[in-house]
């Protein structure tokens, strides 16, 4: 037998699921007994770890929304009760970036970041990185979970792995070209980022040796212009990557699949449910993704709302995995999504217009309501070259005329002044509603 065929994300699916269960009934004993936030959870609504006794039985168990968890910790501080054991035993502390409400504080015992880290494993394998491969890591190294996993990931595996926390961009890419690293883990929004400024700088990204970069933590890893915009720059392969602080880091575009999105299912279950009725959709039929992770047993998330909208491809993985597909990724978020003018509209599918128009170099876009319906302004910042307002108006055409084309609906687009919008390192901050 091929090595390759003993490793978890390529077993057969009769395997997988018997992974799964044989784990979700160690997950549920074991928590049921001692994790106060499980035990009144479960006992509210009269469920116990013995009647989970088959896959199809999860579904007794109650839904776990974000709101419970930020409740919890609010009232818990500072860490909240999803806790198995004695606080004593837990050893990394992350939190989630505050992008949606007041961060909430996470803590690992040294299982569950082990877990962690073989998560990564398998990602790295999926995307087809290698021992001798030289990762880098653009980040901050704070509380914010970002890429620490993915980090001590790869050193475990062997790799070269250097921490760019502390520094400029600047900085950043003299260290990716005089460590000839071939790998780079970061945002979508910080790979443009650094695109730029190498531009800026005479730096030709497109001849180093960075080979492939692995996005996360925002839309724009599956949004094909984004992609398109940053392999370009880069001379590189990009791979989207998808996880929660909360959950861990549980999906990865592979390397024969772009565009999809495997979900690690050796650690995880994952439901597609219907948003509004919560009953699992037909296969193939878009839903809001549920996720219980199998191997954060000091803190885990039985049957979480993640808010992020997919659809299972039914089709069979050109990888030969049996793991599930998401046809295109992450399509968008349930709470992020606006009617403007009777038309379902969500931030990703305006990022998939915006970046087809090189000569946009930052966006942002408010919603807000005026006489009772929901209007929408952008404000595209141009590249430098675009300064005189006769190329400037002309872009603003273009993109109005674009957005009407394809999402059927007139906003107001406005040109700011070169270098009037905020850049990001971690997560871009681009789309606000105001009330």
């Amino acid at each position: 037998m091929n090595e390759s065929q003993n490793l978890p994300e390529n077993q057969s699916r009769e395997v997988i699921e018997a992974r799964q269960l044989q784990r979700l009934k160690e997950l549920v004993k074991e928590v049921s007994a001692s994790n106060p936030f499980w035990q009144n959870k479960w006992q509210a609504v009269g469920v116990t770890a013995e009647s989970i006794q088959s896959l199809s039985d999860l579904q007794k168990l109650p839904i776990t929304t974000k709101s419970e968890l930020v409740e919890d910790h609010s009232s818990h501080l500072p860490y909240g009760t999803n806790l198995t054991y004695p606080l004593e035993q837990y050893t990394r502390m992350h939190q989630t970036s505050g992008t949606t409400g007041s961060p909430m504080r996470w803590l690992d015992t040294k299982a569950s970041w082990d877990w962690f880290g073989e998560c990564w494993a398998q990602i790295y394998r999926i995307v087809g990185l290698y021992p001798e491969d030289r990762v880098f890591f653009p980040f901050s190294f704070g509380p914010f979970i970002g890429f620490w996993a993915a980090f001590e990931g790869a050193t475990r595996l062997g790799n070269f792995c250097l921490a760019g926390g502390g520094m400029g961009s600047e900085a950043r890419l003299r260290m990716i070209l005089d460590n000839k690293i071939t790998a780079v883990c970061c945002t979508p929004t910080y790979a443009l980022r650094l695109a730029e400024v190498a531009e800026a700088e005479n730096i030709n990204l497109a001849a180093s040796r960075v080979r492939a970069l692995v996005v996360a933590g925002e839309p724009g890893g599956n949004i094909e212009a984004t992609k398109l915009r940053i392999g370009q720059a880069w001379g590189a392969r990009v791979f989207d990557h998808w996880g929660m602080t909360e959950i861990g880091a549980l999906g990865i575009e592979p390397l024969e699949n772009p565009g999809g999105l495997n979900i690690l299912e050796t650690e995880c279950i994952a439901e597609i449910v219907n948003p509004e009725t919560l009953a699992p959709v037909e296969r193939g039929e878009q839903g809001e993704l549920i996720i219980t992770n199998l191997g954060r047993i000091g803190s885990p998330l039985i049957r979480y709302r993640t808010g992020d909208l997919v659809c299972e491809d039914t089709a069979a993985c050109p990888s030969g995995r049996a793991l599930l597909r998401l046809k295109g990724g992450i399509l968008g978020r349930a709470d992020d999504m606006v009617i403007i003018r009777g038309n379902n509209v969500f931030p990703s599918s305006l990022e998939a217009i915006l970046r087809t128009f090189d000569r946009v170099a930052e966006y942002r876009i408010e919603v807000r309501t005026i006489r009772s319906m929901q209007h929408m302004k952008i404000e595209l910042e141009p590249i430098e070259s675009i300064a005189t307002d006769a190329q400037q108006q002309q872009l603003v055409k273009e993109v109005t005329s674009a957005i009407k084309d394809r999402l059927n609906f007139q906003a107001e687009v406005t040109a700011v002044p070169p270098s009037s919008l905020p850049r990001f390192e971690l997560k871009g901050r681009r789309f606000f509603k105001i009330d």
